[in-house]
């Protein structure tokens, strides 16, 4: 990260905030990139997510370029956080089938720095910007396996719809073996204490193949054509 981008995150995070004009004025510029950014994609896209720190060869990185093959193949393109490990598989996976790749990096201290698949690209000081545009962007979500970060993209898309913020579209779970576990827990600890409803719950949905996943996300697409809401 910069000395200048973090500067910046945290004097905009105390409590007394002496520059206060200049620094919201650096943020709303941050966002009309982003939506300039957003514009440019002249087809429908999808967002992916997943870990940065896997790596080629495994079966994560390997599932991850599948499906960035699949969206493009569909004709979809394809979104990521613009990094390395699950973002850059999916960015490869795109490009190599001639689709449209997209990278929405994030400057960060480790880890990020964007990879070399992306086609339209834009990196991000603050996350709240960045994020916004993974979802004025898409038409569904695909998450692999990760951590924190994948966990937030996960749980802020779901309240997003829950909330009624933004309309329902597919976020997919892919790989059965790693999310099992996080819906088995959804559905006996939240769920059966009433604290999510049982539409909540079906706004997951869980397989171990990157055609269904494409699948869920175009046929949601198209029938949101029909109605004439695309």
């Amino acid at each position: 990260m910069s000395p200048q981008s973090g500067e910046l995150d945290r004097r905009v995070l105390r409590r007394r905030h002496e520059t206060l004009a200049n620094d919201v004025s650096l943020i709303a510029s941050e966002f009309l990139a982003g939506f300039q950014t957003v514009r440019k994609i002249d087809r429908p896209a999808v967002s992916v997510f997943g870990s940065a720190r896997v790596r080629e060869g495994s079966a994560t990185y390997e599932l991850a370029r599948e499906t960035g093959r699949a969206f493009a193949e569909a004709g979809f393109a394809v979104v990521t956080g613009g990094g390395p490990g699950v973002m850059e598989a999916a960015n490869r996976g795109c490009r190599e089938a001639g689709g449209l790749s997209v990278g929405f990096n994030i400057d960060l201290p480790h880890e990020q720095g964007l990879n070399p698949y992306c086609d339209l690209a834009l990196t991000f000081r603050h996350f709240y910007a960045r994020k916004t545009m993974f979802v004025k962007a898409a038409e569904g979500f695909v998450i692999l396996p990760g951590g924190f970060g994948t966990q937030d993209e996960l749980w802020e898309a779901l309240t997003l719809i829950q909330t009624g913020v933004i309309g329902n579209f597919p976020v997919v779970l892919v790989d059965g073996d790693y999310w099992g576990e996080l819906l088995d827990w959804v559905r006996a600890e939240m769920l059966e204490d009433d604290l999510i409803s049982p539409a909540d719950v079906e706004l997951l949905h869980l397989t171990d193949t990157s055609a269904e996943a494409v699948e869920l996300v175009v046929s949601h697409y198209d029938l949101r054509l029909a109605e004439g809401s695309a």
